[in-house]
């Protein structure tokens, strides 16, 4: 956890949020319009990472005593990582999955996250601002 994946997280986030932001700021449109052919790849990584990210931090549950926002932090980048990285990746992991049946829940949960996309996507901008800016709070 750190700089480079908060900054990671933010440019998730704004890829998430990309109407809610070119809403505000429509200038905003032509920097979003550069990364948007990379999401669907930002997206599977960012699912799988995130997987990693959720089993990572349930098997150091102690840690949570020790370093309560550090942990908080970890999960809540990890929970998000795994969202919006389903919802970003989702054409790029239907390639990889020949399990109908993991298909079909992987498009329900995806169904479930879509209404909370701008939402997800603003929280993931605040979450990843926090981990860049606690990095260098808490050297």
């Amino acid at each position: 956890m750190g700089i480079v994946n908060g900054a990671w997280l933010f440019v998730l986030g704004a890829l998430a949020a990309s109407n809610l932001i070119i809403a505000k700021k429509p200038d905003a449109k032509e920097l979003l319009a550069k990364v948007q052919p990379y999401q669907g790849w930002m997206g599977a990584v960012s699912a799988l990472w995130g997987i990693w990210g959720i089993i990572s931090a349930v098997l150091h549950l102690g840690w949570l005593k020790l370093f309560p926002i550090w942990w908080a932090t970890w999960l809540a980048d990890s929970v998000l990582l795994a969202a919006l990285g389903l919802l970003l990746g989702m054409g790029v992991l239907r390639t990889f999955i020949k399990n109908p049946q993991a298909i079909e829940k992987m498009n329900q949960t995806a169904a479930r996250l879509a209404p909370k996309q701008g939402v997800l996507g603003i929280i993931a901008m605040c979450v990843g601002g926090w981990m860049i800016v606690a990095r260098f709070l808490f050297l």
